[in-house]
């Protein structure tokens, strides 16, 4: 099995919308620290989840998946939920799709058994940086997603927004709570609402 160098290790912090095929984008104004909007940038992300038999993983909710396309192409371990933040430990591709050893051994916390495949995400992804006079306040995305529940053959499509707070994003509870709700105003203005799921993989499955 390939063996790949250090992870990186990235707290995501980052709310999640649902909304219709046809709704337009949301007005990005009155949003503490956000002075600009970058233009579109178009991704296409196909991301190979995997799990036990007996769905370990999930159960413990970690997810365990290696994605193509995009700035942050590789290898990951989503790490359970707390609150809006989620631990995400990534490594590079490498060279073939078998599971590195060092990813393995990351994984063995929560199982040592063998993986098979679960659900395969594709998902065309237009991506938004909002900036400030620091850096990139937060990264919005408008995801169109198409995915694929492996092992019940099942087939799902479905539109998401995503908000996901960036390096210059306030670092005490209150900023980052007026931010979400100043970027909310504008969300749920568009036509965005509430998230019914908490992840791509989860709805994948039906969850």
């Amino acid at each position: 099995m390939a063996e790949l160098s250090g992870p990186s290790r990235v707290v995501e912090v980052e709310r999640k919308y649902d909304v219709d095929a046809d709704t337009a984008l949301p007005l990005w104004q009155g949003i503490p620290g956000v002075d600009g909007v970058s233009d579109a940038e178009v991704r296409e992300l196909d991301a190979h989840y995997l799990d036990t038999d007996d769905a370990a993983l999930s159960r413990a909710g970690v997810a365990l998946r290696r994605r193509t396309g995009g700035p942050d192409a590789g290898w990951h371990i989503k790490g359970p939920r707390s609150g809006d933040g989620r631990l995400e430990i990534g490594w590079p591709l490498g060279d073939d799709e078998q599971v590195p050893d060092a990813v393995r051994e990351t994984l063995a916390r929560w199982t040592t058994a063998a993986l098979s495949p679960l659900a395969r995400i594709e998902n065309t992804r237009t991506a938004f940086q909002l900036s400030g006079p620091g850096g990139v306040v937060a990264e919005f995305v408008d995801d169109r997603v198409r995915a694929t529940d492996l092992r019940q053959g099942v087939q799902r499509e479905w539109r998401e927004w995503e908000l996901e707070l960036g390096p210059a994003a306030p670092v005490d509870q209150g900023g980052r709570e007026a931010l979400f709700s100043a970027a909310e105003k504008a969300i749920f203005a568009a036509g965005g609402r509430e998230a019914a799921s908490g992840s791509k993989l989860a709805r994948a499955l039906g969850f």
